[in-house]
């Protein structure tokens, strides 16, 4: 469905709705351009809505489809450019991943959402605010978009630092228990939030590079700050990643060592056993000519054997600390 469409000329919204050709072809006559906002259409949507600025067939295959990796394409004129919108859901540690797929022309930009993400509304309320950088065109629409999303995968960079050091805090907290499952599941979750923001890199530079000319010399700069933007996020993602990297090996370590001291006390308490049993075992074999059997003392003397090697077993185990 159509969220908004409207006529800009000289940086100023001038006419709202109506069909979206007629509005292009008033465009090219008068100037401006025309942005429209489309969420999720299907295929008869889409052809209804922007059918006549013929599209490349597999521009419109992909906007209509979605499920597409950042990216930038060229089709005789008309930029194709996807980037990724990242929703974090804090109380499941959990990403979900949606889709803006831009097609930007000197005269127009059409904006297709997928699924969950920034919403755009403010996007135009603060670029219209703002008549100056609207007069750049499209592009301009563009890059106030680019830099709406960047500015959500920072702070959903914020919110995934906050789990990584209440996990880390958890692994070094000294409890016996493992954090394994944890780590893995919140590490599965920045991989895919890497997916989406990582690949946004190359289409960025190829906006801000000399030899892009579609892009207006006076928005290039801002272009270079969202991608300023977006490589210290790609930074930020790769540092927590490494960091949960050994937060798992750390929580592993922990474990073999919690086995490892395991082992060690089984085996003292085992050492502690086997001396009354050796003795046991040897005067419960009911021989008739064995020392002591039926001298007075023998039993005591026994006992007082026993004890004492337990007890030396004992205070040696606790002095090495395996008790």
């Amino acid at each position: 469905m159509i969220v908004d469409s409207a006529l800009y000329q000289s940086g100023v919204r001038v006419k709202n709705g109506g069909d979206i050709s007629d509005l292009v072809d008033e465009a090219k006559s008068n100037g401006g351009f025309v942005w429209v906002g489309l969420s999720e259409p299907s295929q008869d949507e889409f052809d209804h809505v922007v059918g006549e600025l013929n599209f490349h067939p597999l521009a419109v295959e992909d906007a209509v489809n979605a499920q597409q990796r950042p990216k930038i394409e060229e089709y005789g004129g008309l930029t194709f450019f996807v980037i990724k919108t990242v929703f974090y859901n804090e109380s499941r540690s959990e990403i979900t991943t949606g889709e803006l797929i831009c097609f930007v022309d000197t005269h127009f930009i059409v904006i297709v959402r997928h699924g969950e993400g920034s919403p755009l509304a403010t996007v135009r309320a603060d670029i219209e605010s703002r008549p100056e950088f609207l007069t750049q065109g499209p592009f301009a629409v563009l890059h106030a978009v680019a830099d709406k999303v960047i500015d959500s995968y920072t702070e959903i960079a914020a919110e995934l630092e906050n789990d990584v050091v209440a996990l880390e805090t958890k692994v070094f907290g000294g409890n016996r228990q493992t954090f394994s499952q944890e780590i893995y599941f919140l590490k599965r979750e920045l991989i895919e939030y890497r997916h989406a923001i990582e690949p946004l890199v190359l289409p960025l530079q190829k906006l801000v590079s000399e030899t892009y000319s579609a892009t207006p010399e006076a928005v290039k700069p801002f272009f270079r700050d969202t991608l300023d933007h977006l490589l210290r996020a790609c930074e930020h993602a790769s540092g927590m990643d490494s960091l949960l990297s050994s937060a798992l090996q750390a929580d592993l370590a922990h474990i073999q060592v919690r086995q490892n001291e395991d082992v060690r006390k089984i085996s003292a308490w085992v050492a502690l056993a086997a001396g009354p049993t050796m003795v046991a075992g040897i005067y419960g074999m009911n021989f008739d000519n064995m020392p002591e059997l039926h001298w007075r003392y023998g039993y005591f003397l026994v006992l007082t054997v026993v004890t004492t090697f337990s007890l030396g077993l004992l205070y040696k185990f606790k002095k090495e600390k395996w008790l």
